[in-house]
């Protein structure tokens, strides 16, 4: 604890000149005399020559030595003074007075570390600097760092958002900046959320010079809606809709994303006035029309579900984002009213590939026709069964070449 007339002195200058007086008069009747002209009040440089369990000695160049108590050591709490000196450590220490019969100096590392942080402090808050402290308490309302002395960081500084749960700041380094100040309530009072509001619209505005339409970015999925994905762009944040996610149908973007990935996506379009950014994720994938035609031939069959009913027919996805459309006409071999009458959303079905258009991206399918392809092969497999010896893809060769005998043999 501070002895209460250096209290004083600190907040009244005439006090403490006076007090000084007395105390110099009384080491001149008490034989001591001024030690090469070391006052109570003074900050002066010294080299740790003694390390004991409870206190040090330093040497500052007087007849005596000084001793520092451990409690005068730092502001944090310590439980040895080798936790923050070591022998031939050279400090500055703050001069309180004497002590004990043979007059030692009594010194307080403390005291001098926290008149140097006043001024720091008083000087980073004038220039607006940002400073670093690490976080050495968690306490009911905040964070305490040290900056010297016992700096405080309110929970509604900490970040930019609430927090709920202080205890992962342990330990860590904030940069800070001073937001008030009181030296005779020794509060220092410092914000974390300053900060990183500051290094928010410095990362904003940059990224609103760089952006142009068209580009490919980088960012990270902020968060996921039922319409869409937030994407933090460095700042500013993006809209990706669900329907620029994919080539193919999903139900909800984390079908495709989860928060925290990083991905890349292409500026679809941008609204400065309103600082919108709208993003696609598809069109930096690969394009599966675009190479259709090596996975799908004209006369295959092939198996695909049903995606969407028309009047005029049935879309019928092959793959995601390659969709071919079987008209109500090759649905069936007999008159259909409503396509509703041979196929559902959801039946997973066979279709043969009539033609494809890469271009026009366009597909024509009919499952009349692979209807009928899987009937006769069927009936041809079954065939090859009752005749001993005939493989069914003779019998196919023997069909398609004209050389089948319908006739009973």
């Amino acid at each position: 604890m501070e002895e209460p007339f250096d209290k004083e002195r600190e907040q009244n200058p005439q006090t403490a000149g006076a007090q000084q007086e007395e105390q110099a008069a009384l080491e001149q009747s008490m034989g001591m005399g001024a030690v090469e002209d070391i006052r109570p009040g003074q900050i002066v440089t010294g080299t740790v020559v003694h390390i004991a369990p409870d206190s040090v000695l330093v040497d500052v160049g007087a007849k005596s030595e000084g001793i520092v108590h451990l409690h005068d050591l730092s502001h944090r709490r310590l439980e040895r003074p080798d936790e923050v000196v070591k022998l031939g450590d050279v400090i500055s220490v703050y001069v309180l007075g004497w002590e004990g019969e043979e007059g030692m100096l009594r010194l307080s590392k403390r005291r001098a570390d926290e008149i140097e942080a006043w001024r720091r402090l008083e000087a980073a808050m004038a220039n607006n600097e940002v400073i670093e402290a690490p976080v050495t308490e968690v306490v009911r309302g905040g964070l305490v760092v040290d900056v010297g002395l016992r700096g405080f960081v309110p929970s509604s500084h900490v970040a930019q958002g609430y927090v709920n749960d202080l205890k992962p700041f342990l330990g860590q380094t904030l940069r800070l900046k001073v937001i008030e100040l009181d030296r005779s309530k020794r509060r220092a009072i410092l914000s974390r959320k300053v900060v990183l509001e500051e290094e928010a619209r410095i990362k904003r505005e940059k990224l609103w010079q760089e952006i142009e339409e068209g580009q490919v970015r980088e960012g990270v999925v902020k968060s996921l809606t039922d319409f869409g994905a937030f994407i933090d762009l460095g700042g500013v944040d993006g809209l990706l809709h669900i329907s620029e996610m994919s080539w193919g149908r999903i139900q909800h973007p984390s079908e495709v994303l989860k928060e925290g990935e990083t991905v890349r996506v292409k500026v679809l379009r941008l609204d400065r006035e309103k600082e919108k950014i709208s993003l696609g994720l598809r069109q930096v994938l690969p394009n599966p029309w675009d190479t259709v035609q090596e996975r799908y031939q004209e006369g295959a069959i092939y198996t695909g579900k049903v995606v969407r009913l028309a009047t005029f027919g049935a879309f019928v996805e092959l793959e995601p984002g390659v969709d071919g459309l079987v008209h109500i006409s090759q649905l069936a071999d007999h008159r259909v009213a409503t396509p509703s009458e041979v196929v559902q959303v959801g039946d997973v079905i066979r279709v043969k590939v009539l033609y494809i258009d890469p271009q026009a991206k366009r597909i024509s399918l009919s499952k009349r026709e692979a209807d009928e392809e899987d009937a006769q092969a069927a009936e041809l497999e079954t065939q090859a069964e009752a005749d001993e010896g005939f493989t069914v893809g003779e019998h196919l060769a023997a069909y398609h070449a004209g050389n089948w005998d319908d006739e009973e043999q």
